[in-house]
């Protein structure tokens, strides 16, 4: 074999055995995000914790390997996510979570509870008081 394919080959199996480790690191998310349950009925119209809610115009949504995920495919479905919401209350950025990062409790539900908790960021843990 030339050296070339044998290079090859070796970058190709370090990407295959790299890539879903990545693919699973802790995701950052903003001290301003939410837990919630979003059910996508008919976007830009969902249901957000069993209350009517509408996704902002420039809404990201991320799924849980933190790609970009459109609307369509959501429909029908109703996930744990965490959320921002812009200052006119629609929501601005979601992230479908994973079953590891659904396990990562308390984490806030309410604005009220992101003003008295203390949140770690570089853990990603909240602590009440």
């Amino acid at each position: 074999m030339s050296r070339c394919v044998i290079a090859a080959t070796a970058a190709l199996a370090f990407a295959c055995t790299t890539l879903p480790a990545a693919a699973q690191a802790q995701r950052p998310f903003p001290q301003n995000a939410l837990r919630g349950v979003i059910a996508f009925d008919n976007p830009p119209q969902v249901t957000l914790n069993g209350k009517p809610a509408q996704l902002a115009p420039g809404v990201r949504i991320r799924g849980q390997n933190n790609l970009l995920v459109l609307t369509g495919p959501l429909v029908g479905s109703k996930l744990v996510v965490h959320y921002t919401t812009e200052f006119t209350g629609l929501i601005k950025d979601v992230w479908i979570l994973r079953d590891d990062e659904i396990k990562v409790v308390p984490w806030p539900t309410t604005v009220e509870q992101t003003q008295t908790w203390s949140f770690d960021a570089a853990a990603q843990v909240w602590t009440k008081p």
